[in-house]
């Protein structure tokens, strides 16, 4: 039933929805141009249109009742700042502990321009020798969805020369606040 609202929204919002689930068990799954507050309402929507199982990092401090029931139920997990291990080892973990496990994230870490994306996706991907998935809302042309996946070479100018093809004719809710996919401070590749 919720599906089907879902799949209801999607049309009603103008949205064709591209791709479904990846066929690996395991993936990292980034989406963007992220410019838009709507850019996570419309990736929820198409979640649950396709059945998509996507976890998330939520702040931990929005796990407040019913609001953490809500998020938990939206495949949120609670990430923990002020634990010693940093973000991405806490993603890797989540990996290592599930036989099939797909994170979703925006690699631009905001809505506004900014000199290019942060490294947590590729850090994540690598470490958990998972692929990633080019997940995007193209406003221009109303299309949602999951397209190819790539394989992380390690080669960072390489790998990021094949996800820049792959959204060169993606275009989000504000162009002008998307920022460039390249990674301007490489600390820790």
């Amino acid at each position: 039933m919720l599906k089907k609202f879902a799949r209801l929204l999607l049309r009603i919002g103008g949205w064709t929805p591209v791709g479904g689930i990846p066929e690996a068990p395991k993936a990292v799954i980034i989406a963007a141009p992220h410019t838009s507050n709507w850019d996570g309402i419309w990736a929820l929507v198409y979640k649950v249109a396709v059945g998509l199982d996507i976890k998330f990092f939520a702040k931990k401090t929005l796990f407040w009742f019913p609001l953490g029931n809500l998020l938990r139920g939206l495949g949120a997990i609670e990430l923990d700042r002020d634990r010693a291990i940093n973000v991405v080892q806490q993603a890797i973990n989540e990996f290592e502990r599930h036989d099939s496990f797909y994170f979703g994230l925006a690699p631009e870490g905001t809505r506004s321009l900014k000199p290019g994306w942060k490294t947590g996706f590729y850090r994540i991907a690598l470490g958990a020798r998972v692929p990633v998935y080019i997940g995007f809302l193209d406003f221009r042309n109303k299309r949602i969805g999951i397209g190819p996946r790539v394989d992380l070479t390690g080669d960072v100018d390489t790998d990021l020369a094949v996800i820049r093809e792959h959204y060169k004719d993606i275009e989000g809710r504000w162009p002008e606040q998307a920022s460039p996919i390249a990674f301007p401070d490489k600390v820790g590749l």
